[in-house]
C-alpha cells in the first residue's frame, strides 16, 4: 500500500487563549497542499519503520509514523504488525505538519491494510493523542480548526491556488516561538470570516488583508530569512504571502500557475528547499492497495 500523505499550509493562525493545563487554543484556516511524503505499508509479524529521502529523520520510536502505529495496533488490539517506509520530501521543522502527515497516513492506512474497522470520527480522536495537527491531516479539505485542534469545520473552497513554498532558514522550536509570543505587547490579528469568504470565492483581491499569522512577527525575529522569502515572493508577483504554522517555510499564493512557476524558478536560485505545489483537497492519496 503506497500513499502520498500531504502537506498543509495555515491560510491564518490565531491563538484565543490557553487552557489550565498549558494547551494553547487555536483558530486557525488550514488546507492541504500537493507536496507530500510518501509512504509505505506492508503487512509483517512486527511493527517496523525505516525512512528515505532529505532530510533523513531517525527511524526510532519518537517518529509520529512508528508512534501512530503503535498507538493504533494498542487501541484495537491488533496482533500483527506492519512494516512501515516513509520517504521524506516535506521539509521538516516547516510548520507544514509533515510529521502529522505522516502520521495520519499510517493510522488511516493500517486501519485499511489492518482490518481494523475505526471510524473516521475515531481515526481523529486517536490521532488527536499524537499531534495537534493529525486530526486534520486525516480529514483534509479547507477546515476552520479551533481548541487544541479538535474542532473543526469544514468549509467551501472556490478553487485552487498556486503556491511557491520556501523553507529559508532552519526550523525553529514551536515552543521558542509561543514563549516569544506571549512576550509581544500586542499583535496583528486575522479577520478569518473575510478569509473564509475570499477562499469561499477564489477572491484573490479580498485574500491579503483577510491572512494574518499571528506568530509570523516572532519567528521573523529569530529568523531574518523568513522576512526576506516573503519579501522575495511579493516582488516576484505573489498576491500574498505569509509564513505558515509556527515557520520556518514561508508560502506564497499566485493567480496563475504561469506566474507561480516563474516566480518558482526565481527563487529555486536563492533557495534551495523552494518547492511548487497547490492547495488541494485530499490531505492523502491512496496510490496502491495492492
Amino acid at each position: 500500500m503506497r500513499i502520498k500523505a500531504r502537506a498543509k499550509i495555515n491560510w491564518t493562525l490565531d491563538i484565543t487563549g490557553r487552557r489550565a493545563d498549558g494547551y494553547h487554543l487555536m483558530d486557525m484556516l488550514m488546507q492541504p497542499v500537493t507536496l507530500s511524503d510518501e509512504i509505505t505499508l506492508a503487512q509483517a509479524d512486527e511493527i517496523t519503520l525505516t525512512t528515505g529521502g532529505l532530510p533523513l529523520l531517525p527511524a526510532d520510536e519518537g517518529h509520529l509514523a512508528l508512534k501512530a502505529a503503535r498507538a493504533l495496533q494498542r487501541h484495537t488490539g491488533y496482533a500483527g504488525g506492519a512494516a512501515i517506509h516513509v520517504h521524506k520530501t516535506i521539509p521538516v521543522g516547516a510548520g507544514m505538519g509533515g510529521g502529522s502527515a505522516d502520521a495520519a497516513a499510517v493510522l488511516a492506512g493500517l486501519n485499511r491494510l489492518w482490518h481494523t474497522g475505526l471510524s473516521q470520527s475515531e481515526l481523529e480522536a486517536l490521532g488527536l493523542t499524537l499531534g495537534a495537527d493529525v486530526p486534520f491531516c486525516l480529514r483534509g479539505g479547507l477546515t476552520r480548526t479551533t481548541g487544541i485542534g479538535e474542532k473543526m469545520e469544514d468549509l467551501p473552497c472556490g478553487r485552487n491556488w498556486p503556491l511557491v513554498v520556501i523553507q529559508p532558514c532552519e526550523g525553529l522550536s514551536t515552543r521558542e516561538v509561543f514563549t516569544a509570543y506571549h512576550e509581544q505587547q500586542d499583535c496583528l490579528r486575522p479577520d478569518t470570516h473575510a478569509a473564509m469568504a475570499a477562499l469561499a470565492a477564489g477572491n484573490g483581491v479580498m485574500l491579503p488583508a483577510a491572512l494574518v499569522n499571528v506568530m509570523q512577527p516572532v519567528s521573523e525575529a529569530r529568523r531574518e530569512g523568513i522576512r526576506q522569502a516573503i519579501a522575495a515572493l511579493k516582488k516576484t508577483g505573489a498576491l500574498t504571502a505569509l509564513m505558515t504554522g509556527s515557520g520556518s517555510a514561508v508560502f506564497g499564493v499566485f493567480d496563475d500557475e504561469t506566474s507561480a512557476d516563474t516566480a518558482y524558478a526565481q527563487m529555486k536560485q536563492h533557495w534551495e528547499r523552494t518547492f511548487r505545489c497547490e492547495t488541494c483537497k485530499e490531505s492523502m492519496v491512496f496510490e496502491n492497495e495492492d
